[in-house]
């Protein structure tokens, strides 16, 4: 029997996307979103309300984007409960470091092992940013043999909308766009 449970946000799994974006003054800063998702071909969307981060957004025309993996989740948590309106030090005090990114003006947190590297393209009507992504970069570390991004090295967590909780993103089950052909 199906339970049935009204109007809710449960599109799964939800990613947990940290957005790095530089203040006024050339400060870092970062914070947690989890609604957000590819837009189109070489875009993303994430929903926003106004806050620091969007001022930075609009700022800078710049946002970078990483993935929120089990050896951060910590500091991804933090930068998403902590305003930096109200802490300063923000990143200094979830033990991240960053470096500026090579294709926009915003920063990488060095940390996570995955970046995007957005343009903002605009705001819609509805808050949602959508950038354009200009550059994707990968530490060594996340390479499989062939030099491409192995998921199963990232160790990514979801949020989990439902508990309220961080899950781990689990092994790989079959190939896309392949094993449905046995039903051909």
């Amino acid at each position: 029997m199906r339970k049935n449970f009204g109007k809710q946000t449960w599109v799964l799994p939800q990613p947990v996307l940290i957005i790095g974006t530089y203040d006024k003054n050339g400060n870092a800063d970062a914070m947690n979103a989890a609604w957000g998702g590819v837009y189109d071909a070489n875009k993303i969307v994430i929903s926003l309300s106004p806050h620091k981060t969007t001022e930075n957004i609009a700022l800078n025309k710049a946002f970078t984007v990483s993935f929120g993996d089990v050896k951060n989740m910590l500091a991804s948590d933090y930068v998403g409960i902590v305003s930096a309106n109200k802490e300063a030090n923000k990143l200094e005090k979830a033990k991240l470091h960053t470096h500026r990114a090579e294709h926009v003006c915003a920063p990488v947190i060095d940390e996570f092992p995955v970046t995007l590297e957005c343009e903002l393209e605009k705001f819609n009507e509805d808050g949602n940013v959508i950038g354009k992504i200009v550059n994707v970069s990968a530490d060594g570390e996340v390479l499989d043999e062939k030099g491409n991004i192995d998921l199963g090295k990232l160790d990514l967590i979801i949020f989990d909308p439902i508990a309220s909780t961080y899950r781990r993103i689990g092994e790989k089950v079959g190939n896309a766009f392949s094993d449905g052909k046995k039903l051909i």
